[in-house]
């Protein structure tokens, strides 16, 4: 069983206390995560179709990798462990680069899932073939490479099958315009 860090709402840090995961999003404590974007020279941006097994947002589009940080562990550790477990890709830990933080607070399946989350986001650029790549079939159905300006029309149609990150969207894209 995974633990998960409590941090404390209003500082972002850790409170010295940790629970099972699925305790965190039953009380609604607040913890931390990792979402990774994945960019390739070709102005594209990796998304994940999410599985129609998991717990939120089934079946739906989202970041290249996202998870949560693990009790103990690092952001950065937990980035690159999420991107091995969930694509199978091993990267070098200076690939990483931190564009921003977010904070996230959402109620989901009938009041039953409460997700009180600080989020490090990460940008990473490489050609990667998804081919080539180990998916993690209990959470990721399928990936695809999309052009980013397409993205961008998803995410200003507020598509429902996208996984809504209304506070990292326009982080995420004001990265991608001055770099």
């Amino acid at each position: 069983m995974e633990y998960i860090d409590i941090i404390d709402k209003e500082t972002g840090e850790n409170i010295g206390i940790n629970y099972p995961k699925p305790e965190v999003h039953q009380k609604g404590l607040w913890h931390r995560t990792v979402h990774i974007w994945l960019v390739n020279s070709k102005k594209e941006i990796m998304l994940q179709h999410r599985s129609p097994k998991m717990e939120n947002y089934p079946d739906c589009w989202d970041i290249s990798c996202a998870g949560h940080i693990s009790s103990g562990e690092d952001a950065t550790t937990g980035a690159l462990r999420e991107i091995k477990e969930e694509i199978g890709l091993d990267l070098d830990v200076e690939k990483l680069k931190i564009i921003g933080e977010t904070i996230h607070q959402v109620v989901l399946n009938n009041e039953t899932y409460f997700d009180n989350e600080y989020s490090n986001v990460y940008l990473v650029k490489g050609d990667i073939n998804i081919d080539q790549l180990q998916m993690q079939e209990s959470e990721v159905k399928n990936l695809r490479w999309i052009p980013i300006q397409e993205f961008k029309k998803w995410v200003e149609e507020k598509r429902p099958n996208l996984v809504p990150h209304p506070e990292e969207y326009p982080l995420l894209f004001e990265y991608l315009l001055k770099n």
